[in-house]
C-alpha cells in the first residue's frame, strides 16, 4: 500500500497534467515535489482534520481561515521559480505550512499573519520542525515587510481586489509576485506578476482560484 505522502504527490501530478494547457507548467518540478515530500503536512492540520491531512484539498485551521490544497500550494510554489539563494516574502502565514514549503526551496522566508493566534502557533509550529530561515510577524499583509525588501519572490495567500502598491514597490527587478486577484473573494485570478526593468508589473493570469478574501488596509 502507498503511503500518503506518495498518494498525495501522484494527485498533484495528475493536476499539473490537467491544467497544463492553462499554467504552461508540463509536470510537477522535482524540486517542489522533494518539499512537498520532506514536509510532514499532518503538523499543520488541526486534530480534528487529522483523516484528511494528506487529501489533495483545503482544509479550515480555525478564524474563517484554511490551509490551501496542496496541488495550490505546489503550483505557486512553482510559479516563483525560486532560487536557493531568494529572500521570499510571503503574506498570509496561515498554519504555516505553504511558508515550509518555501522554507525548504529558499534562503530567507519573511512572513506575515494578520491574526496574532494563527501566527503565534505557526510561528512554534515552524521553530519546533527546524525551520530557522523563516522570519515572521504580526501584521497587516498589505503593507509588506519594508525594511527587508526588496525581495526576489512575493506570495500572497489571500484574494485581493488588486495588486498592493507597497508590495508592488518590495518586488526586486525580475522578481516575482504571485497573487491571488479578483473583486469577488469566492473566485479570482492567480496571476504571475514579474517586474520589468523599468519598474512596471507584467502580469499573466494562470488559473482560476479561490482563497479567503486578504484583510487589512487595502493599498
Amino acid at each position: 500500500m502507498k503511503d500518503p505522502a506518495t498518494r498525495l504527490i501522484e494527485q498533484i501530478r495528475l493536476d499539473f497534467e490537467a491544467t497544463a494547457d492553462t499554467t504552461g507548467l508540463q509536470s510537477l518540478a522535482p524540486e517542489v515535489e522533494a518539499a512537498l515530500t520532506r514536509v510532514p503536512r499532518h503538523h499543520f492540520v488541526p486534530a480534528r482534520q487529522q483523516s484528511q491531512a494528506w487529501d489533495n484539498t483545503a482544509l479550515p485551521i480555525g478564524h474563517q481561515q484554511t490551509i490551501s490544497q496542496p496541488f495550490v500550494v505546489a503550483l505557486m510554489t512553482q510559479l516563483l521559480n525560486l532560487s536557493p539563494k531568494a529572500r521570499v516574502l510571503e503574506v498570509g502565514t496561515g498554519c504555516g505550512y505553504q511558508t515550509a514549503i518555501l522554507a525548504e526551496l529558499a534562503r530567507e522566508v519573511f512572513t506575515i499573519e494578520v491574526i496574532p493566534e494563527l501566527a503565534e502557533s505557526a510561528r512554534e509550529r515552524l521553530r519546533t520542525l527546524g525551520y530557522d530561515n523563516v522570519h515572521t510577524r504580526v501584521g497587516d499583509g498589505h503593507a509588506g515587510w519594508p525594511e527587508e525588501a526588496p525581495f526576489d519572490a512575493i506570495i500572497v495567500t489571500a484574494g485581493a481586489p488588486r495588486i498592493p502598491a507597497s508590495l508592488e514597490e518590495q518586488l526586486r527587478p525580475n522578481g516575482r509576485m504571485v497573487i491571488p486577484v479578483n473583486s469577488d473573494w469566492q473566485s479570482q485570478d492567480l496571476v504571475v506578476a514579474t517586474r520589468n526593468e523599468s519598474g512596471e508589473l507584467d502580469c499573466q493570469r494562470v488559473l482560476a482560484v479561490r482563497f479567503v478574501p486578504l484583510v487589512g488596509k487595502k493599498s
